[in-house]
């Protein structure tokens, strides 16, 4: 999963570099000059196409995910987009002008957004759910990867003064795309996709490869047997469309999955990857290539207590501490930003959009990804997932196409500057608020007790005290007998059946116990 995503983001960190070369800034004019350095440039307009071209391409990738991923399978699925992707970087590779550059970057995107969909999907369907989190966690970590392996090529390649300035940085990604198709051809599909498609046998091969345990391990037919029992409820009450999203509980997992991801986007953190290297430029700061490569550095560092601190403290917990901190941290960007204008400003600034970074590396980059993959039940989590990705990206490219036009100075531009962290700090604002009010915590549940918490649990804030109760399979025993009854009918059936049992073998150790006693005064008197 790694590599998809890290080629995904090493695109993102790439084309902020690219766009301030030197060579492809003069090859890819149309005759406008920046009134910065007095050089061949594009504008504002053109700069927004560019960058965000590949947005839109996601955003739609990521709507049409949930076919691909029905269809074809979560494996299968993955190694198509990534033929789409290789498509995208050979028209990107062999462009001279905006045109064919710009019809590259869609297909790219295109591809990035059926995976980004996709990848989620997989991990959160095939992990165990005691690592479910650090693992699908791991998926940001390649997206910091990405991003600070660009900077790394484009530090590299940017005082070249041919056509290799560019085209290295964007031939780098074949590389990505073809140990992803090669490592889905050796994995297998998700259990919970083979069972949904009849595919009995194959899941519990699957189950246990992923597993690592006999397919006939008491363990491991036990998570098998859950899932399947989970199934085959949800198919009994009936199919799913894109309505049965939004209906009952659903409808309120699936506003709190797209809002989440929406709030990613508006914690600020693409203008950085995006145009972080011409906004160090036009702030004044030496060597932006080197600034850039310095905050994606911090970034992956700042990943690795994420990955630990979201089984530790939890889903929660972990966003409401990174909401905090970037909210703090963008407000005295823009502050320090606005008031002084000196060397010893800028080291600040540098420093705060590093903690900035901290911050969204260790909470909101992987956290984000991980609750939107534990929301949903098996039966809408394609169409649920895809609709989140897209909210995602649809947020994504609605940033890289307006960051231009608000921090630019000319006509027709807001030139906001580093004021623009001020809007930033707002929507962190925001997410406190959010967070507190709108996240479950589902750290060391199964993907089926999930449905249980929403179920049954009514405020965001008292999750932290949610215990399972029953599972899918007793439910399922129970409707056998009962199949007119409601879930909620069925769950207090379950629970009396095991108060009794428990009552009775309560009842069962004290007949034991006098007769041990009974026997023991017999003894005595012999």
């Amino acid at each position: 999963m790694g590599p998809r995503r890290l080629q995904c983001r090493y695109d993102t960190g790439t084309i902020g570099g690219i766009i301030a070369m030197p060579y492809w800034r003069k090859q890819f004019s149309t005759g406008y000059v920046n009134p910065k350095d007095h050089k061949p440039d594009i504008n504002s307009s053109q700069s927004s196409l560019i960058v965000s071209i590949l947005s839109a391409g996601t955003f739609f990738g990521a709507l049409t995910a949930s076919p691909f991923g029905d269809w074809f399978g979560r494996r299968l699925g993955l190694v198509a987009s990534s033929i789409v992707f290789i498509f995208g970087v050979i028209l990107q590779t062999a462009s001279t002008s905006i045109p064919l550059f710009v019809a590259g970057r869609f297909f790219a995107g295109y591809g990035v957004g059926l995976v980004s969909a996709l990848v989620p999907l997989y991990q959160s369907e095939s992990s165990p759910k005691w690592i479910r989190g650090t693992i699908v966690g791991c998926y940001q970590l390649a997206i910091t990867l990405g991003l600070l392996i660009a900077a790394v090529v484009n530090n590299a390649t940017k005082d070249r003064n041919d056509t290799g300035s560019y085209r290295i940085p964007v031939a780098v990604q074949f590389a990505w795309a073809l140990v992803l198709i090669v490592g889905m051809l050796l994995l297998p599909e998700t259990p919970r996709y083979l069972i949904k498609t009849g595919r009995m046998d194959e899941a519990a091969k699957a189950l246990s490869r992923l597993r690592r345990l006999p397919v006939d391990d008491p363990s491991l037919l036990e998570e098998l047997a859950e899932i399947k029992a989970n199934h085959d409820f949800e198919m009994s009450i009936g199919q799913a469309s894109y309505i049965d999203c939004f209906r009952g509980t659903l409808g309120k997992r699936q506003l709190t999955g797209c809002a989440l991801q929406a709030l990613q986007q508006l914690t600020g953190v693409n203008f950085i990857f995006y145009y972080g290297t011409q906004f160090f430029q036009n702030s004044g700061i030496h060597n932006p290539f080197v600034i850039s490569m310095i905050t994606n550095v911090v970034n992956v560092c700042s990943t690795f207590p994420g990955l630990y601190m979201v089984e530790k403290w939890g889903r929660r917990r972990l966003l409401l501490f990174g909401a905090i901190g970037m909210c703090i941290c963008q407000y005295i960007v823009s502050i320090v930003g606005v008031t002084t204008s000196s060397t010893v400003a800028n080291k600040v600034l540098i420093a705060f959009v590093c903690i900035y970074i901290f911050f969204f590396a260790c909470s909101w980059g992987p956290v984000a990804w991980i609750v939107t993959g534990e929301l949903f039940p098996l039966k809408v989590r394609a169409k649920a997932l895809s609709m989140t990705t897209a909210t995602n990206w649809l947020l994504n490219w609605a940033i890289a196409y307006s960051t231009p036009y608000l921090v630019s100075p000319g006509a027709g531009n807001a030139n906001l500057g580093v004021k623009v962290f001020f809007i930033w700090g707002s929507c962190c604002f925001i997410c406190i608020a959010f967070v507190y009010f709108f996240i479950y915590e589902t750290k060391g549940l199964t993907l089926e007790q999930v449905d249980e918490l929403y179920e049954k649990v009514s405020k965001a804030w008292k999750s932290n005290d949610f215990v399972p109760s029953v599972s899918f399979r007793e439910i399922e025993e129970e409707l056998a007998q009962h199949r007119k009854a409601s879930l909620a009918e069925v769950e207090q059936a379950v629970l009396r059946r095991k108060s009794m049992a428990a009552g009775a073998g309560d009842l069962q150790h004290a007949e034991r116990a006098e007769r041990t006693e009974d026997s023991d005064h017999s003894d005595e008197k012999v």
